[in-house]
């Protein structure tokens, strides 16, 4: 699906349409800002997909009763710009999807309302104050907690016993990047693997050069921590994982979709249409501050049979019965 499809698909004119007939009803506005490879990730789109239905369950019709406009950005200058932008239309809330998106949400309002979803830290970013009195005019969904970064180099030795060393793919510039491989340490010793960090940039060719020098030594795997970066770069670090025959372990489904080998992670879908119950919500005169950022209650496990195959790994049994979904 090409972007302007999808961003046309979730509204995205210069302002705020007119509508064509008169209405009985106010009409409200929303914002939405996202990182742009949304339209590329299948699991986002359906994510993007289940926010607005929710929103139509709930009554609230683009068009008719709700005027949308989204935003996408790569960049952290496109970020700031189009927060900015979406704040000077003076919607009565703002979605985020990430915190890419969520910080310079952040900085352009303190007074719109904001929902963020799949944002690691909120609390140590100095985004809220607290889970249950998130203060300011935020709320929103938690992608995880640290402590589940340690699962992920269990689950590794779990289902490759043999490894020994392991690198972990993150966003240094990111709190929650330097968070995730701090947990992972912490647990590594007592599976006796070696951690080590490689520091995801923009450019496509560091990742590869740095991926295939770690890959040199036997009994190697991955753990790609979350990250837009790593999203961004889903089918070069799944490639670069199969090519060097390192079993990996990715922090949610869309990687295990698209090639990878497993996943432990939150439920996209639940984040979005929970943020859309927020949403509605704050649209009908509830405060931002009153309603508590939400952790995940359930984390998924799901598993590529086919790159199992193709590793030459065979998935324990004990792996395979708490399992959410396996790809075949």
């Amino acid at each position: 699906m090409r972007r302007r499809e999808f961003i046309a698909g979730l509204g995205g004119a210069a302002a705020w349409p007119v509508l064509a007939r008169a209405q009985s009803e106010r009409v409200r506005r929303i914002g939405v800002l996202m990182p742009d490879f949304a339209a590329d990730d299948a699991d986002l789109r359906a994510s993007f997909a289940a926010f607005f239905e929710a929103l139509q369950q709930l009554g609230w019709i683009d068009g008719r009763n709700v005027q949308i406009q989204t935003r996408t950005a790569s960049q952290a200058s496109d970020f700031r710009r189009h927060a900015i932008d979406l704040v000077a239309l003076a919607p009565e809330v703002i979605f985020a999807n990430g915190a890419a998106a969520l910080e310079p949400l952040l900085q352009a309002t303190h007074t719109v309302p904001i929902v963020f979803a799949t944002v690691t830290d909120p609390i140590g970013s100095g985004f809220i104050d607290s889970m249950a009195h998130p203060g300011g005019n935020i709320t929103g969904f938690v992608q995880f907690e640290y402590t589940l970064s340690g699962k992920w180099l269990e689950l590794l030795k779990e289902i490759a016993p043999s490894v020994t060393r392991t690198a972990v793919l993150r966003d240094p510039e990111l709190r929650n990047g330097t968070g995730q491989f701090a947990i992972i340490q912490s647990v590594a010793p007592a599976l006796g693997v070696e951690v080590t960090a490689i520091n995801l940039r923009d450019a496509t060719g560091d990742i590869e050069r740095a991926v295939t020098a770690f890959a040199g030594s036997p009994n190697s795997g991955l753990i790609v921590a979350a990250s837009a970066l790593a999203t961004a770069n889903r089918e070069l670090i799944i490639a670069l994982a199969a090519k060097h025959k390192l079993p990996a372990v990715y922090y949610r489904r869309g990687f295990v979709a698209s090639g990878g080998l497993i996943s432990y992670g939150y439920d996209l879908l639940q984040q979005f249409r929970g943020a859309a119950g927020y949403v509605d919500r704050i649209l009908k005169g509830e405060r931002p501050s009153d309603l508590p950022v939400q952790a995940p209650n359930k984390y998924e496990l799901v598993i590529n049979l086919k790159t199992a195959k193709a590793l030459g790994l065979a998935m324990p049994p004990s792996v395979l019965a708490r399992a959410d979904e396996v790809i075949e």
